[in-house]
């Protein structure tokens, strides 16, 4: 954009435009990010919540039919702990999951932080190639 011709305040004119479109780029980029992140994390913690919900719903209605089944063959007490040991076992197994999804998740958005780093270096090259 800039000319040969091109004055001292035109050229400071258009690096002020360029310079807050940039920022405006960058901040709208940031807040992409942000929104994707929170999208993420909402599914990793509405997963966690279900493995909650599961594991107890699954452990009050199975564990008397469970039991009742086990202890036709074992005594009550070896059922109930079995049957306990496997609700537990599948409750566990979910929340890692739900734990795995909110942990991917970035707090830092990397992609606007990378492309900073970017301009400032473009701005830096650009500099030391007018000296």
């Amino acid at each position: 954009m800039p000319t040969e011709s091109a004055s001292t305040g035109e050229l400071i004119t258009q690096l002020a435009t360029q310079t807050s479109r940039l920022v405006r780029d960058e901040m709208r980029l940031a807040q992409k990010e942000f929104q994707e992140s929170a999208k993420r994390a909402g599914v990793g913690a509405g997963l966690f919540s279900i493995a909650g919900v599961f594991a107890v719903f699954g452990a009050a209605t199975l564990v008397a039919a469970a039991v009742a089944a086990l202890a036709l063959v074992l005594p009550v007490w070896a059922a109930a702990v079995i049957v306990g040991v496997v609700l537990l076992a599948v409750g566990g197994v979910a929340a890692l999951i739900g734990k795995r999804q909110v942990q991917e998740v970035s707090p830092v958005p990397e992609r606007t932080v990378a492309n900073v780093k970017d301009d400032i270096h473009e701005v830096k090259d650009a500099r030391h190639d007018r000296t």
